[in-house]
């Protein structure tokens, strides 16, 4: 049976569900339904539009743009403060509901997840029907609206979700890809950044048919791993697989949000690094060891990423940690400023679990070769001369432990 995935994604969450809120606690106006956005202090880092409504837009305001900017497009711009506490308790709340329909949802940030709704597709006429079903009932219990994409894995569904808002339903499977996606600017395609998008316009590529139909190597070649994945985007290759876990085995993480965007491989190290510790006490703190790590990313313009490796043998080693999530990174990064940085770990074990050793743990006895026999026959001419002890044999180790060489 082919998959079906619905990517749900709610309309200008922040701004919806506060609009929401005021609407409850008496307000007699919808901040939707005029230029408005939610917004911080502008003396501070915060001070940037988190949200937009469709008027505001139309003045040209950007999400992740200074709020200050914001105002000189509109002056009669209504504003907001973030209310983070609330937006978790509405997401909480959405998230409980889209589970009474199956368990296998993953959540991908605090106003959107991924459902697979494979299994309950033959209850309904059509997936559109299914979807219109959840849309409705969203706006019916909770009063905000949500986008439903639909299509056979990941990348897609989320594209179709970011059609034409809000309160829409569309599809996109991989049989309308040249149809419905090729045709859009290549700044569209789901992860493709701004450093991307100069680089795809320098090779004369300003829509995702034009990345589709490239030379993979042409772009592999000037965007690394970064250029394939897109390429691969594309041309509509995604994972299929909703990443889904029961509760009690969800794992332990950490993240933080910089207060200030970090731009070079070395700042984002220098942050696994600190958060690598703090996941790896935790997981020796509760007895765990974690054999899946994932990085994840949230660039200065509110896009998320992240990356995941299944480990060779379970750890809760702060350095392995760290060293996976940076090779994560390096992999998937796009260049752009990171305003938040994440590790999560999964498919925990106990501590004290027995592991598999696989041949390279097993060391094996050796006889002495004639090198050694005759650095032995040194130390014990040194040792005579000058006093025993005077020269003492070692064995010396690598930073992980493993024995690299004897000496002296």
């Amino acid at each position: 049976m082919a998959r079906i995935i619905f990517h749900i994604d709610v309309n200008s969450a922040f701004l919806s569900w506060t609009a929401v809120e005021q609407l409850k606690n008496g307000s007699k106006v919808d901040l939707r339904e005029i230029p408005a956005i939610i917004g911080g202090d502008q003396s501070s880092r915060h001070g940037i539009v988190l949200a937009k409504s469709s008027l505001a837009k139309s003045y040209g305001i950007q999400t992740g743009e200074p709020v200050v900017n914001a105002f000189r497009k509109c002056p009669n711009l209504v504003t907001a403060p973030p209310n983070h506490k609330m937006y978790r308790e509405k997401s909480r709340m959405l998230m409980d509901f889209l589970r009474t329909y199956t368990k296998k949802i993953e959540q991908v940030s605090v106003d959107e997840c991924y459902m697979d709704f494979t299994e309950l597709a033959g209850r309904y006429p059509t997936p559109v029907d299914g979807a219109m079903e959840i849309k409705e009932e969203v706006k019916r219990r909770f009063g905000f609206t949500v986008n439903i994409g639909i299509s056979s894995n990941k990348l897609l569904a989320k594209m179709a979700s970011d059609f034409q808002k809000p309160d829409r339903i569309h599809t996109l499977f991989p049989e309308e890809v040249p149809q419905k996606m090729w045709p859009l600017p290549i700044g569209e395609l789901f992860m493709a950044g701004r450093s991307s998008v100069e680089v795809f316009k320098k090779l004369e590529i300003n829509t995702i048919g034009d990345l589709a139909r490239a030379d993979v190597n042409v772009i592999t070649l000037h965007l690394k791993s970064h250029g394939r994945m897109l390429w691969n985007f594309a041309n509509g290759i995604g994972d299929d697989k909703v990443q889904y876990e029961p509760e009690e085995a969800k794992g332990v993480g950490n993240s933080t949000t910089l207060s200030e965007d970090a731009t070079t491989y070395e700042e984002a190290r220098d942050v696994f690094r600190e958060l690598a510790q703090s996941v790896g006490n935790r997981l020796k703190k509760a007895g765990k060891k974690a054999g899946m790590v994932s990085m994840e990313v949230r660039y200065y313009d509110f896009r998320n990423m992240s990356h995941q490796v299944q480990l060779q043998k379970p750890t809760n080693d702060p350095v392995i940690l760290c060293e996976t999530a940076c090779n994560l990174f390096r992999e998937s990064w796009s260049g752009e400023p990171v305003r938040l940085l994440g590790i999560r770990t999964s498919k925990l074990v106990e501590e004290n679990a027995p592991e598999q050793l696989t041949i390279f743990d097993i060391e094996f006895p050796k006889e002495p070769d004639e090198k050694h026999k005759k650095l032995n026959a040194a130390l014990e001419q040194l040792n005579n001369r000058y006093g025993k002890g005077a020269v003492v044999k070692g064995t010396f180790y690598k930073p992980d432990g493993k024995k690299k060489k004897d000496g002296i």
